[in-house]
């Protein structure tokens, strides 16, 4: 655990350093222009719980942005890959900055979806470590700007697992738990932790071993309290549930709210991600989010930002800026031995998307048909049960009306 004296000294320094950053920005801009973006506003579109905002002490990224550049950000959020992909297909949003996942920053390019970057406008992206440029999703470096890395495992209680049940996937049809076990709600997740369960690839196409990812998940329906996303937060900090798989830079913000919290990476491996900095085809302030990206990939920034999030940063220099107990935790940055064991989703053709969100509403409606069978019977017990008692005060009533008539 973080220790709170450790952090504090953390954040005071990396105040003072900020504000030097900052100033040096600002006088690095030329007379007049420091704050050229006065009057412009972006729609930054980014997942939950995914940026500082100045709680705790920490810095409010937002803010400061639009303090050294003047440009005003509308920050709004999301809980899925998924539900952002809808939202940018269907229209109707104009968003400037997205950070989509590694998987879904390539469907995106294939479907044209993205604005290709001005890096002239981006120098600060000479500081992102040559590990997280030329990646499968955008081998060329032509539409994303990584954001954060990270990894999925388990999160667990210490009060009520037993020690002996964790250290695979197998946690989560532990039926000991039942009614106290989270499951991520979106089918990529889902059925990632399925296919690593059965030993298949987090990026099969086959038919069949979709198929059998279905059929475990559909096990683990009757020991699920619910599916979520960022409800995940509250229900592990409260003890409302047990067991459940998430992000570890996640894992690192409960931790502060609930110290018997735990986590591991399983055995049968876990996904392996990066988000990225976007801009959608359809921006409308290109220029101005291409200045929300530079400043997000300032060490100084990126170091503060990450230090709250827990989060691991694409920017070596950026520890500078962090806890050190952080820096160095095996959790945010796991040895190479463990990232062995991770693997990476890669963009899967339309058919094995459009199979796989067909198996996933098979798995989440599954027992609806005798839930409703139940809720009707229970209807019919009623009706039947109010039908007799008024027969049986109409008989009442028709024996006292004839009393008096004799």
């Amino acid at each position: 655990m973080r220790k709170i004296a450790s952090r504090a000294f953390a954040v005071t320094l990396a105040a003072m350093l900020f504000a030097a950053a900052l100033g040096f920005m600002r006088a690095r801009a030329e007379g007049d222009d420091a704050k050229s973006g006065e009057g412009t506003t972006i729609n930054v579109y980014n997942w939950g719980q995914y940026i500082s905002d100045g709680a705790d002490g920490s810095i409010d990224v937002n803010a400061a942005f639009t303090e050294a550049t003047g440009i005003k950000v509308n920050y709004m959020t999301y809980d899925s890959n998924e539900t952002l992909y809808s939202k940018l297909k269907t229209g109707g949003s104009t968003y400037d900055v997205i950070i989509p996942s590694d998987y879904m920053i390539a469907r995106l390019i294939r479907e044209g979806l993205l604005a290709e970057l001005d890096f002239n406008n981006i120098p600060n992206y000479r500081y992102v470590d040559e590990a997280y440029k030329n990646t499968a999703y955008d081998p060329e470096n032509k539409y994303s700007v990584p954001y954060t890395w990270g990894c999925v495992g388990v999160i667990y209680n210490k009060k009520y697992v037993d020690e002996a049940d964790v250290g695979g996937w197998d946690l989560l049809w532990n039926d000991k738990y039942a009614g106290k076990i989270l499951m991520f709600d979106n089918p990529r997740d889902a059925f990632g932790i399925a296919e690593l369960s059965l030993g298949y690839s987090l990026n099969t196409e086959d038919p069949a071993e979709l198929r059998a990812a279905a059929d475990l998940l559909l096990k683990q329906r009757p020991l699920v309290q619910s599916y979520v996303m960022d409800q995940i937060f509250s229900k592990m900090e409260r003890e409302e549930a047990w067991a459940a798989p998430y992000y570890a830079g996640d894992y690192l913000t409960m931790l502060r709210e609930n110290d018997n919290l735990a986590f591991y990476y399983p055995r049968e491996g876990f996904n392996l991600f990066i988000d990225a900095m976007c801009i959608p085809a359809g921006s409308d302030n290109k220029e101005a989010a291409e200045a929300y990206i530079n400043f997000m990939c300032d060490p100084s920034v990126s170091g503060q930002n990450l230090d709250y999030l827990g989060y691991s940063t694409p920017i070596s220099g950026a520890k500078d800026y962090m806890d050190p107990a952080l820096a160095a935790s095996e959790v945010a940055y796991p040895s190479e031995e463990t990232l062995a064991r991770g693997q990476t989703f890669l963009n899967l053709s339309d058919k094995t998307l459009q199979e796989m969100e067909s198996l996933w509403l098979g798995v989440k409606t599954a027992g609806g048909s005798s839930g409703l069978i139940y809720a009707a019977a229970g209807i019919a017990a009623i009706i039947i049960a109010l039908a007799i008692i008024f027969i049986r005060r109409r008989r009442k009533l028709a024996r006292r009306r004839s009393m008096y008539s004799k």
